[in-house]
């Protein structure tokens, strides 16, 4: 009895490591299993989110077809749309449509006289016999506050599209010097409500400035009539100019004038030098110098660049200047460099615009676009970059907005 009890002790004061190994290991286990169900429910989600935007697309296509069908069949002729095709095209055809259709904007976006023919808004300014309505607006200029009062009251007879959210941009310009330069800069900027789906909107918004009476002479007011458009650019559909050296101090004038064809306006000249490196499948663009009068009134100012490349199709990467404190004459001398795809198509477009920063917003002072075979300046500055091959061309092109 006393022998066996010390092993009965013994036995006892035993540490009783399997169990714990166990727990351990089934807890291992357990969260292994756990981080695989985790792994196929993500998947089976991602596969279900797939499918689920492959069959709207697919139903998008079948209604489609039905429709363009029951057109063709009420027509008594069978016709082959854009349509039909766009379920069997491939995601990269259709974002290449798309490019496509930017860089056609590129080439009549930014000449002064320019309008979107492409658009139905560019294709009803173009018929004369198409109304595009009127704009109904007052100036007023006190001699003694020296201010002017702009009221903009409304449209009439817009032209009725879709979303059809209308607005009214107002630019209030003088000329650099004299009425006969070109040069023009943007003493104030305004901009009404937007109104909705209203072919015949009422604004009612007054804009008032301090404007000195020797100014009235060579400063005109731009009232540009838009449709708003919240993904891409607001749609010009027609302006209207007076200018002010034709006011009465202290009597009222009131308008309703005729909306024409939407232009743009020089404000400045940008330098600008182009290089081919065909070898290296690149293209050189060197920013040099801007120059601009002067810009909103405000002090202190920092001007920026930003240039965006249009080849082939592809849309590159954006690349953007240090800012430069904005004198009449800014000196950039940065250079950018674009990768082009391969094959090399020398098919591009530049697109240089400058900007004003503010503390927490910008503002467009103007745009140059070149391109191959694009109009005066443009081209000529492009066949000459094509003929000097890995030698830098600089050449002046005017700032429009």
């Amino acid at each position: 009895m006393t022998q066996e009890r010390p092993s009965a002790l013994y036995f006892q004061n035993l540490p009783l490591l399997f169990p714990d190994l166990w727990k351990y290991g089934m807890l291992a286990l357990s969260i292994l299993f756990l981080l695989v169900a985790l792994i196929i429910l993500t998947c089976q989600l991602c596969r279900c989110w797939r499918s689920r935007n492959f069959f709207k697309e697919r139903k998008f296509v079948n209604k489609a077809q039905k429709e363009t069908t029951q057109e063709n069949a009420f027509q008594g002729k069978t016709l082959q749309t854009s349509l039909l095709g766009f379920g069997a095209q491939p995601c990269h055809e259709i974002k290449i449509q798309n490019i496509r259709k930017e860089l056609k904007k590129l080439g009549v976006c930014f000449s002064p006289s320019s309008a979107n023919k492409n658009h139905p808004v560019g294709i009803l300014a173009n018929d004369p016999d198409q109304s595009q309505g009127k704009l109904r607006f007052s100036l007023l200029y006190n001699k003694k506050r020296l201010e002017l009062l702009l009221t903009v009251a409304g449209a009439l007879g817009l032209p009725r599209l879709e979303c059809s959210n209308t607005f009214v941009q107002v630019r209030l310009l003088s000329w650099a010097s004299s009425p006969s330069s070109d040069l023009q800069h943007i003493v104030h900027e305004w901009q009404t409500q937007v109104v909705k789906n209203d072919s015949s909107p009422t604004f009612g918004d007054q804009f008032a400035c301090i404007l000195q009476e020797a100014e009235l002479t060579r400063s005109s007011i731009k009232l540009e009539v838009k449709y708003f458009d919240r993904y891409s650019r607001h749609i010009p559909l027609g302006e209207v100019r007076v200018a002010l050296n034709t006011l009465r101090t202290f009597e009222s004038m009131e308008f309703c004038k005729e909306l024409q064809k939407a232009t743009k306006d020089t404000v400045g000249e940008v330098l600008v030098s182009l290089k081919c490196l065909p070898i290296s499948q690149r293209i050189e663009i060197g920013l040099l110098k801007v120059k601009t009068a002067s810009l909103y009134n405000s002090a202190e100012k920092c001007i920026y660049a930003r240039i965006d490349v249009f080849c082939n199709h592809h849309k590159q990467k954006h690349q953007k200047s240090k800012p430069k404190t904005f004198a009449s004459m800014t000196v950039f001398n940065e250079t950018f460099l674009f990768h082009l795809p391969n094959p090399i198509v020398w098919d591009c477009a530049v697109l240089i615009s400058i900007y004003e920063m503010h503390p927490k917003s910008r503002q467009l002072v103007g745009q140059a676009a070149l391109r191959k075979g694009g109009t005066n300046n443009m081209g000529d500055h492009w066949e000459r970059m094509m003929q000097s091959i890995q030698q830098p061309v600089a050449k002046w092109h005017p700032l429009l907005i």
